[in-house]
């Protein structure tokens, strides 16, 4: 038994689509309409990043000193545990 390829789609259900595909605009046109709709994902998703780094600029600008502060901290604790499991990683290097 042949497993769905496609949301459901079987092999010729995606052929069969293929085929009204080719017939609708022609093997001349078929190239030109695929580079087009990879070009609009492509701005698409572009976009979309773009909004959720300016997102990200917002809240960093929401932050209170405070919060700013404790996310310091812990960065420079994460910073102070990732130095000591790198020297840690080193001695045991030497050692083996």
């Amino acid at each position: 038994m042949l497993t769905p390829l496609v949301m459901g789609l079987g092999p010729q259900e995606l052929i069969l689509i293929l085929l009204v595909l080719l017939l609708l605009f022609g093997a001349t046109k078929l190239p030109e309409l695929a580079r087009g709709s990879g070009r609009a994902l492509r701005i698409f998703k572009a976009e979309t990043k773009g909004l959720m780094d300016d997102d990200d600029e917002v809240d960093d600008k929401m932050k209170t000193p405070e919060q700013r502060e404790i996310e310091a901290r812990q960065q420079a604790d994460l910073d102070a545990r990732q130095a000591e499991l790198d020297a840690e990683r080193e001695r045991l290097k030497r050692d083996s």
